[in-house]
């Protein structure tokens, strides 16, 4: 087969994250297994307008918005054989907000790709584009892919849909990669070291994570990752007065992000509205348990088993003392997190989305 993915974004944009990394791990999967591949995104500085990373042809255009219309009039055009999105079998059309909708000029069989609903991320986008992107999320997406084959990550996700009606739609859960094969040793400097991955954005509610730390005597946290609210996130640390405490590492290389896993006791993840949270996994792999919101983390972290599931800020500073204080509870839940997080593989991943996409298009 010949698949076109599409996605506002790939892993090399600077704001890109776990859903981005999902849609290539498919697509290298694809690539091996012998079908060819091309990931349509949007173009960022010193990226290329097309390249092949790890058989996967990359095309980008467009910018933040103006990469939806620019995808859609390729498309249109290689239905009549013209440009390079042509002689596509599948197109799979990831849904960040807001779907390509694709599926109203590909002529072809689209699969629409949800990680999660954004009810709760759209205020941030303002009083125009906010109630516009909801509305196209919520009523019109809905509408133009009815009875279409849908994808999401997690039953929490999928519930949602639901709701929105688009029923029984496919959960394919995030894989995980491996730990590097060589990572540093990176010594330990106070009696607890907190760690929170993520894109820093509002709803990722990073805030929480420096209000807790703010709480404790005896800890530092590590934040891991960028975002457009990196700047507002430095300033509110300083106003906290735990600059000493707080560590901004931004974008750092695979084997040093799991060097800061591997010292962590724990996992911070506060995000306001997750889909699965691919971090979740990667702490895992060191033995660390994560603490969340219940709303976000449901199915990735398994309450008291893996992890604390908690309803609000003030349970959510709770719960840290809790594991800071019960060193046995806290090895205890990161033994089973590293247990949970062997069931999960791209390979997997992989393999499901390609039957899927088999049983569409019959090849």
């Amino acid at each position: 087969m010949k698949i076109l993915l599409l996605c506002w974004r790939d892993s090399t944009h600077p704001q890109g994250g776990g859903s981005e990394r999902y849609l290539e791990r498919v697509g290298e999967y694809l690539v091996s297994h012998g079908h060819e591949v091309v990931f349509r995104t949007s173009g960022h500085m010193n990226a290329a307008r097309t390249e092949v990373r790890n058989g996967v042809t990359y095309s980008r255009g467009g910018a933040k918005y103006s990469v939806y219309p620019k995808a859609l009039a390729l498309i249109a055009a290689g239905r009549f054989g013209v440009g390079p999105l042509r002689g596509f079998d599948a197109v799979v059309d990831t849904q960040n907000g807001i779907p390509f909708f694709a599926r109203l000029v590909a002529g072809k069989p689209t699969v629409l790709l949800t990680h999660h609903c954004h009810r709760e991320v759209w205020p941030v986008a303002g009083r125009i584009i906010g109630p516009l992107g909801w509305f196209l999320e919520s009523k019109v997406a809905p509408w133009v892919y009815r009875d279409a084959e849908t994808v999401t990550v997690s039953e929490a996700s999928r519930t949602d849909l639901a709701e929105l009606g688009v029923p029984g739609a496919h959960i394919i859960e995030n894989g995980v990669d491996p730990i590097p094969e060589h990572i540093p040793i990176i010594e330990r400097e106070t009696p607890i070291h907190l760690v929170t991955l993520s894109r820093l954005v509002p709803y990722k509610q990073i805030e929480h994570a420096i209000d807790t730390v703010a709480q404790l005597s005896d800890a530092t946290l590590d934040v891991i990752g960028t975002g457009w609210w990196e700047s507002e996130l430095h300033a509110y640390a300083r106003a906290r007065g735990v600059m000493d405490k707080v560590f901004f590492h931004g974008q750092v290389t695979e084997d040093y992000k799991h060097a800061l896993l591997a010292r962590a006791d724990i996992h911070l993840m506060p995000s306001r509205k997750e889909g699965w949270g691919l971090a979740v996994m990667e702490a895992a792999q060191h033995g660390v348990p994560t603490i969340g919101y219940s709303f976000g983390l449901r199915d990735s972290v398994l309450n008291n088993k893996t992890g604390l599931l908690v309803a609000d800020e003030k349970e959510f500073a709770a719960a840290t003392r809790r594991l800071i204080a019960d060193a046995p509870l806290r090895r205890e839940l990161g033994e089973a997190a590293r247990e949970f997080a062997l069931k999960f593989s791209w390979d997997s991943t992989g393999a499901r989305f390609e039957q899927l996409l088999r049983k569409l298009t019959q090849q």
